[in-house]
């Protein structure tokens, strides 16, 4: 018959801090001798490293909201997505990144704007489907 395997217990931890390991007296002479001898001070010149010459902040490509309002302020009238997305792509202000819809990806920010800022949005709804330039804007 085989004897059973009894599950083994850990000691319940304390709250009692950890003893340090008992020096030797060899390594108690050593660090009297080295807290008695002044430290060497490192050699002039090393360790500072060189400022690094700041590089030229990247052109920040246009948001198709800013390219819509770019677009609407030269039509000078109000535009529907799909007329705004043309135009912008004519123009090389923004193109879509391989979207299949872009023109009712550029609806819901238009109306994502106008709900976040109310009055103070660049845009307004002229018409069913067509946006304007906000005249407060």
């Amino acid at each position: 018959m085989s004897a059973k395997k009894t599950p083994k217990t850990k000691a319940p931890k304390t709250a009692k801090a950890k003893k340090a390991p008992k020096a030797d007296a060899a390594q108690v002479e050593q660090v009297q001798t080295s807290a008695a001898e002044p430290t060497p001070e490192p050699a002039k010149g090393k360790g500072k490293r060189k400022a690094k010459a700041k590089a030229e902040p990247k052109a920040r490509k246009v948001s198709a909201l800013d390219a819509a309002a770019k677009v609407l302020g030269e039509a000078g009238g109000a535009m529907s997505c799909k007329e705004m997305i043309e135009a912008m792509a004519a123009k090389g202000y923004w193109t879509s990144p391989g979207g299949k819809t872009p023109d009712a990806t550029l609806y819901a920010a238009i109306l994502r704007e106008i709900t976040a800022k109310g009055k103070d949005a660049r845009f307004y709804k002229a018409d069913r489907g067509k946006f304007a330039l906000n005249g407060a804007a």
